[in-house]
């Protein structure tokens, strides 16, 4: 094994290794840090009550969960209630789980309660120990699920490692224990989402995908994990037409406009943890991230703009319809690319905002006064 891999704990598969690893071995890495709001201080608030929950049973099984758009055809964009619905039971071990760490985190940082922060380690721990989200995966919706999941928990998990008021030196061991379960679920991500595909089969689902990789590299400090996450948002960048569209989200037909806005919120996190780490990608593809911005916001105002562009379907606006969640990527593109006009009104108009697979309170950590 090339001995740069190996000093720095890498546990890719061979072909990331070689095309990505070896590269930076000649040089020196800086450690990855993640955007500087994320060392925001906890705040005080003593006499703020918690009751810590039990936390959800750990999920070690198989990741097999039907589609949601189950017998939709290639367009994947008609609901199958009983699908969904099953979807939705199978899976709500994994999703309590997601909601409830983000919200304890939020709590936390924004009470500094020491029984939050305990009740936070311990959920965390318990999955850990048990191997949650390690099991195979044997549907495309188990695959989705995992790098959710991890890109959930990770973006959630950053808050707490880079605080300025460091409220991970009281639990040490179990903070190493949490890193190396997360660099653990994403070694399983990466073989998962392999970009050996044919670039027109990657879409927002690969996209996710390298912003879960993205969170996870700074976690474990894992150069190679952050390099593949950029090269994904550099297909993304290339995939971007010039009037700000995604084709393989406008053949989402009815969802197209909802697709676009799915696809931008991961981007726009991985946009802002490179411009953290030196590295401008906003700039990639002529500006690509704010083409698909702009163009997004427009729909979102007008959306006959996608109906036409998709070939005449009715949007399903369901998709955009609670804003201060799903156009919370705001918050890290306008800290990237600086926002004006219109679109800064918007993202006024919203705050705060938060999103679970973002890690909850993105607000705070891209728009707050540090």
């Amino acid at each position: 094994m090339n001995p740069c891999i190996r000093h720095r704990g890498w546990r890719l598969p061979l072909f990331l290794a070689t095309s990505v690893l070896f590269p930076l071995c000649a040089q020196a890495q800086q450690a990855l840090v993640p955007p500087p709001g994320y060392d925001a201080p906890v705040e005080q608030k003593a006499d703020k009550s918690f009751t810590c929950e039990a936390p959800p049973e750990p999920y070690t099984g198989t990741l097999d969960f039907p589609s949601k758009y189950e017998g939709s055809g290639k367009a994947r964009d008609q609901l199958n209630e009983q699908a969904n619905a099953e979807y939705q039971e199978r899976s709500q071990p994994i999703n309590q789980m997601e909601k409830g760490i983000n919200k304890m985190v939020d709590e936390y940082m924004h009470t500094g309660n020491p029984d939050t922060l305990k009740c936070v380690i311990g959920w965390y721990g318990k999955w850990a120990d048990a191997g949650g989200l390690l099991g195979p995966s044997s549907s495309y919706s188990g695959k989705a699920m995992r790098k959710w999941s991890l890109a959930s928990l990770s973006g959630a998990f950053l808050h707490l490692q880079f605080s300025r008021s460091q409220p991970l030196a009281a639990y040490p061991q179990q903070a190493e224990q949490i890193k190396a379960w997360l660099g653990r679920i994403g070694d399983k991500v990466l073989t998962e989402w392999d970009l050996g595909e044919p670039q027109k089969k990657i879409n927002n689902h690969f996209y996710w995908a390298a912003w879960a990789i993205m969170a996870t590299s700074v976690v474990e400090n894992r150069r190679g994990e952050f390099d593949w996450a950029v090269k994904v948002y550099r297909i993304f960048s290339e995939q971007v037409d010039a009037d700000g569209y995604l084709p393989n989200e406008l053949a989402r037909q009815t969802r197209a406009l909802g697709y676009h806005n799915f696809a931008l919120t991961p981007v726009a996190m991985i946009a802002a943890f490179g411009k953290a780490n030196g590295v401008d990608l906003a700039s990639e593809g002529h500006g690509a991230l704010t083409r698909l911005a702009q163009r997004t916001l427009q729909g979102i105002d007008d959306p006959r703009i996608f109906e036409a562009k998709s070939g005449g379907y009715t949007q399903v606006l369901d998709d955009v319809a609670k804003q201060r969640t799903e156009l919370a990527w705001l918050e890290p593109y306008c800290w990237t690319v600086g926002c004006q006009g219109a679109i800064a009104q918007k993202a006024d108009s919203l705050r705060p905002m938060k999103n679970t697979r973002l890690g909850g309170d993105v607000t705070t950590v891209f728009h707050a006064p540090q």
